[in-house]
């Protein structure tokens, strides 16, 4: 053997180790690629599950919103009809309190003339005791 032959068998050898290589590591890619199409297939599957339930979670609250605003509608329906009413209860309880103010006025006043009431009275008294004795006494006949 040659020195040419040594070398040529030496490059046949690195060759053919260097396609062991390429064939391994193309065996790599290829069992990678098939592992990332399983996984590409599991995440359209799952998108396609997780799509179809917001649609239907789409539609479910839709129709609560709908279900909400009749319900809000009907209940602005029912304050605007009640309104009056609360409007009346402020008024009342504002004249209820007048009066209750005016019936203190007035029991503070009546309080006042019953004490002058009674100082006159036993004014009068004393004047008609008073009156009886100084007058002159007339005869019976």
């Amino acid at each position: 053997m040659t020195g040419g032959e040594i070398a040529a068998l030496i490059a046949a050898i690195a060759f053919v180790v260097l396609v062991i290589f390429l064939v391994m590591v193309l065996y790599k890619v290829y069992q990678v690629a098939g592992k990332i199409e399983t996984t590409v297939d599991e995440a359209n599957t799952t998108i396609k599950v997780l799509t179809s339930d917001v649609d239907v979670l789409a539609r479910q609250v839709e129709g609560l919103l709908v279900k909400s605003n009749v319900l809000l509608t009907d209940v602005n329906e029912k304050v605007a009809t009640i309104d009056p009413l609360f409007t009346a209860v402020a008024d009342l309880s504002e004249s209820v309190s007048e009066l209750n103010s005016s019936s203190k006025n007035l029991l503070t006043k009546v309080g006042s003339v019953g004490k002058t009431t009674a100082k006159a009275g036993v004014a009068g008294k004393v004047g008609s005791a008073a009156f009886k004795a100084f007058r002159p006494k007339s005869k019976k006949i």
